[in-house]
């Protein structure tokens, strides 16, 4: 599945639709002057994190290591090498390709975040280049909004726009649709850490396309807003809806606004049925299936 390639997608589009001319209706223009998040870059900082993930049944590790450059605008940004993987407690060769990819990211406000190009890299580096640039992403929008700087504060982003992750061979339908809603959860000023807190959630009127009338039951507590249709290679089609929702905490430094470390919690509840028609009408039983997708940085 691509869940967090579709919300990164999502969040772009969100970025791009909170810049100053246009801020979410509960929040006035951020002010001009850098907030308490506000990152503070030096030109060739080196910096080093280690990624620990369990995907349901799949557990692996990687390293990341960046050094801060400017382009040729002037602007910051973090790039970061991708190295020492481990599915499974044993070590991955990766294919040169991934090696020399290098993952562009930043904190600087005036710049908007990217989707990396993936085509080249290694399949399962995709999880760890995703988690990474959600990661970033959520805490380039808390600065470049600046509304975050006490304890306690908060603001909430109605979104809902379906997101797609499918490809028209393999996944024939896959879209989610997410809400954010973000809070400073804690400021610890002796040690100089804040702690940020994300919330994607299920909005109230989901706007995920439901190609069949079983679909629309909820699964869970809210409507569904995460749905998929994959061909199978004996000819049949897995169908699955749920609900999609996740949480993402962030430990920033007060001194210069870099992540110390991160984490992110990402569950699905779903209900599964083998269809051999691609009008999903003619299909088994549906199974539960619970999707839990944990992410530590540090």
């Amino acid at each position: 599945m691509k869940i967090f390639s579709a919300i990164l997608l999502l969040f772009c589009g969100f970025a791009l639709q909170t810049t100053p001319q246009n801020p979410p209706a509960e929040k006035q223009t951020a002010p001009a002057s850098p907030g308490l998040l506000a990152r503070r870059y030096q030109e060739g900082e080196k910096l080093s994190y280690h990624m620990k993930v369990v995907n349901e049944k799949w557990h692996y590790e990687i390293q990341a290591d960046g050094v801060v450059k400017r382009d040729s605008a002037g602007k910051y940004f973090e790039e970061y090498a991708w190295s020492h993987m481990i599915s499974d407690g044993t070590p991955v060769t990766l294919s040169p390709a991934s090696s020399n990819f290098r993952q562009s990211v930043t904190l600087a406000p005036e710049t908007l975040p990217s989707v990396p190009n993936l085509n080249q890299v290694d399949t399962k580096m995709i999880g760890p280049i995703t988690d990474w640039m959600t990661i970033y992403s959520d805490l380039w929008l808390a600065n470049k909004l600046n509304t975050l700087n006490h304890p306690g504060d908060h603001f909430y982003f109605k979104s809902g726009t379906a997101n797609s992750w499918a490809d028209g061979n393999y996944v024939l339908l896959g879209e989610d649709s997410i809400d954010f809603d973000f809070t400073l959860k804690e400021v610890n000023q002796p040690q100089k850490i804040a702690t940020l807190v994300v919330r994607h959630v299920p909005p109230e009127k989901p706007e995920i396309k439901i190609p069949v009338d079983w679909m629309r039951a909820p699964v869970a507590d809210t409507p569904n807003n995460w749905v998929e249709v994959e061909k199978r290679p004996n000819g049949k089609y897995l169908a699955e809806v749920g609900k999609e929702a996740f949480e993402v905490q962030i430990k920033v430094s007060l001194v210069d606004g870099r992540i110390l470390s991160a984490k992110i919690d990402n569950p699905v509840e779903a209900i599964t049925r083998e269809c051999t028609d691609a009008a999903l009408s003619s299909c088994t039983d549906p199974v539960p299936h619970h999707i839990l997708r944990q992410v530590e940085v540090y």
